[in-house]
């Protein structure tokens, strides 16, 4: 896992926190740009497999559009709602493309763990069900900060 974060090392999540936290997240919030540079930030569903987010986007959404164009992105995971009790993930790279788009469920093993990591977080399933709307995104960071706040209360 990459991680280049120096401030805050103090309240800094571990991998293994990382990877408890994001299990049991369901929203994220992701960031692309168009082509004049213009941020649009969306909410999504994701499944993390311990290396990459995979991101699950409607394929004729902005979202899709823009990454499209440029690939770059962000991604934030947070929650809390007082101070000292804020967490979060944000990462950072470029998305790729995986799979037929809209997935119709096309075999694809590259997709075999993200779809059922989706399927059981989300419909508490094994097998994802398909609605040819949707595509797969991978984002392997680049760069990952994370935050948990309580640990200042602990330390």
């Amino acid at each position: 896992m990459v991680t280049t974060q120096r401030r805050g090392r103090r309240i800094m999540m571990t991998p293994q926190e990382i990877d408890a936290y994001l299990a049991e997240q369901r929203t994220c919030r992701v960031s692309t740009v168009d082509a004049e540079g213009r941020p649009h930030v969306s909410a999504l569903w994701f499944a993390w497999d311990g290396d990459s987010l995979w991101l699950y986007s409607i394929t004729r959404s902005k979202r899709w559009a823009q990454l499209r164009g440029d690939p770059r992105l962000a991604v934030v995971v947070d929650d809390g709602h007082e101070y000292g009790e804020l967490r979060g993930v944000e990462f950072s790279g470029s998305a790729v493309f995986v799979g037929e788009a809209p997935r119709s469920g096309e075999s694809c093993p590259e997709l075999d763990t993200p779809e059922r990591l989706f399927a059981t977080k989300y419909f508490g399933v094994d097998t994802l069900p398909h609605d040819e709307r949707h595509a797969w995104l991978r984002l392997t960071p680049e760069t990952i900060a994370s935050w948990d706040f309580r640990k200042m209360a602990a330390g």
